[in-house]
């Protein structure tokens, strides 16, 4: 990929790239309803081989989605005029359908978390009305919340963080852009992340953990803004996108090793430093290796457009934010009638893939509720001169 390619024109590419991965979590998701792993409504019949399935795109998920976002973060960068028009745009994508879903679309989560937790008997209305702002933890939930669209947030203040940096001298500007692709050329692309990576997991994930709650995470900041900014470098950086075009087979290889690796460790079971460090390198190869291999192959192979990928596009952001919802609703329901994890699975995935079109569709159509989902406002159309002729004419 020359130069020039790597930051103009539309990537259809990354675009069917973010599409599978907006789906694959929302299938992650769905999946959370049965792994062991503790989640907001649990299957009463834990589904032990998921795990396996869960663990090989649990550490490259979401990373991959901030990588692609930050390098169309990028790409809108040079399309408007000022850094301050970008972080208007970002806050109004980002902020409004944020705010929009703590308020709205995300409040029945935790409602159904208390009540399949035996803590909460009222209804929804009542707790929506009384209890979801409470702004605490009285029932060891926090209230109200963004559950998953802690992404949002994440994404959202990276934004802005872009604009400052998008605000410097052009001259330090290209410093920056010089100094990655210096620090980040030929096979250094692919070893430093992957130790970066695996210090991160090492050192600050036994302290800090990982929270969400975008002040007190300094882990999950070393991990998605460190993917975000590569990808906003990542978006000029011709010489790194003609390694990752080049090598995109063996980084995938690289990763299917890293994942078989991360399995045998994780089977053994045995506890201790050496192990934990296997762990942490083989995650980070994984997740390194998909991202870059999964780029690379998504520029060589998907670059093409046509319908469904023009519907999808706008469609995967509404889908994000009314999924969670829609699987905690029917994995509590699901729950509560006895259904069998087999039975439990399909419907979950029917009622979610339905919910989330009729979502998209409703809110398409309705002009003022586009923001909120994450949607441009469409223009309104200026009445005819025809039209105020008669106006005027009566």
């Amino acid at each position: 990929m020359q130069h020039t390619i790597a930051i103009q024109g539309r990537q259809y590419g990354l675009d069917w790239l973010r599409i599978g991965a907006f789906a694959l979590l929302i299938f992650y998701h769905i999946g959370m309803f049965f792994v062991p792993w503790g989640w907001h409504v649990k299957s009463a019949e834990p589904v032990e081989w998921a795990v396996w399935p869960m663990m090989a795109v649990n550490p490259w998920r979401l990373m991959l989605l901030f990588v692609i976002s930050g390098v169309v973060s990028r790409a809108l960068l040079a399309k408007l005029t000022a850094p301050r028009e970008f972080a208007a745009s970002r806050s109004v994508r980002l902020a409004v359908p944020l705010l929009a879903g703590m308020v709205l679309f995300v409040a029945p989560q935790p409602w159904f978390e208390l009540r399949d937790r035996g803590v909460y008997d009222a209804g929804f209305v009542h707790f929506w009305l009384h209890d979801y702002f409470e702004f605490g933890g009285s029932r060891g939930t926090p209230l109200p919340t963004w559950n998953h669209l802690w992404f949002v947030a994440y994404l959202w203040a990276y934004s802005l963080v872009l604009a400052g940096l998008a605000a410097l001298p052009a001259k330090a500007r290209a410093r920056l852009q010089q100094g990655f692709d210096a620090v980040f050329a030929g096979w250094r692309l692919v070893l430093l992340p992957i130790a970066w990576l695996a210090f991160a997991r090492l050192v600050l994930h036994p302290v800090f953990g990982e929270t969400h709650a975008l002040i007190d995470d300094p882990y999950a900041h070393a991990i998605y803004g460190f993917a975000f900014f590569f990808g906003v470098a990542l978006a000029r950086s011709g010489s790194a996108w003609e390694f990752i075009l080049r090598h995109w087979r063996g980084l995938l290889g690289l990763a299917a090793l890293a994942c078989a690796g991360m399995f045998a460790v994780h089977a053994t079971g045995d506890a201790g430093p050496a192990r934990d460090a296997a762990r942490a390198l083989t995650r980070a190869g994984l997740a390194w290796g998909a991202i870059l291999g999964l780029l690379g192959s998504a520029q060589t192979r998907l670059h093409h457009d046509g319908p469904v990928r023009r519907y999808l596009t706008e469609a995967i952001f509404p889908y994000y934010i009314a999924h969670q919802t829609i699987i905690v609703a029917a994995g509590f329901w699901l729950k509560q009638a006895g259904a069998q994890p087999e039975l439990a699975f399909g419907v979950i995935l029917l009622t979610t893939m339905i919910g989330c079109a009729l979502t998209y569709e409703i809110a398409r159509r309705v002009n003022w509720l586009r923001p909120m989902l994450g949607l441009k406002r469409l223009p309104v159309a200026a009445p005819s001169a025809g039209w105020i002729a008669r106006a005027q004419g009566n």
